[in-house]
């Protein structure tokens, strides 16, 4: 009787001991990680000679005849708890909707994320579709909610005029565009021609 009591007291004495590590040291490590994720979509320095890639170039087929292909001169490649995340240089992207319409994207650098093929363009982001052209210094092409967000001073030039925004919020699936402020007594800045 004694040798089950003893048994049962240090199966609740490593029980409770996984808890309070899981609880204290698991977040800890977490937040690490996300700190990590966020330095390396900043950072502008050159890539590691020994994970660089040059002239990367991935292609993928989205649902309903929709294809995305993004290609950077310099890439390198970081995993971020067992996801693959490519740092990437020089970035041009092209966005195939199902009609073929080409949305083309292009930016000093980017962060794709090949797991979900979101990516995250930064520095000098252009992005060109039927004769219309946004300039920012971030934009985020996210496909779980498809939505593309255009932000950072933003500058669009189209036919019919010019606008300035501080985000432009555009629906994948719908062709909807939000142009907005991030604060709300700001004006979008229109400028027909």
């Amino acid at each position: 009787m004694k040798f089950i009591i003893q048994i049962i007291l240090a199966f609740l004495i490593i029980i409770s001991m996984t808890v309070f590590y899981k609880k204290y040291f698991m977040k800890e490590n977490s937040q690490k990680n996300i700190k990590f994720l966020k330095d390396i979509t900043t950072e502008k320095t050159e890539a590691n000679e020994n994970n660089s890639i040059k002239n990367l170039k991935y292609e993928i087929n989205l649902d309903q005849n929709k294809r995305y292909i993004i290609q950077a001169n310099l890439s390198e490649l970081i995993y971020v708890e067992q996801v693959e995340f490519v740092k990437m240089q020089k970035v041009k992207a092209n966005l195939f909707d199902e009609n073929n319409y080409t949305l083309t994207i292009s930016s000093d650098n980017a962060l794709y994320n090949s797991s979900n093929n979101n990516t995250k363009f930064e520095d000098n982001v252009l992005i060109d579709y039927m004769n219309n052209k946004i300039y920012s210094n971030k934009l985020d092409l996210d496909f779980r909610n498809n939505i593309i967000k255009i932000y950072d001073e933003v500058l669009y030039f189209g036919a019919n005029g010019n606008v300035k925004s501080d985000n432009i919020s555009i629906n994948l699936l719908t062709k909807k565009i939000d142009i907005f402020m991030n604060r709300e007594n700001d004006k979008v800045i229109v400028n027909n021609k």
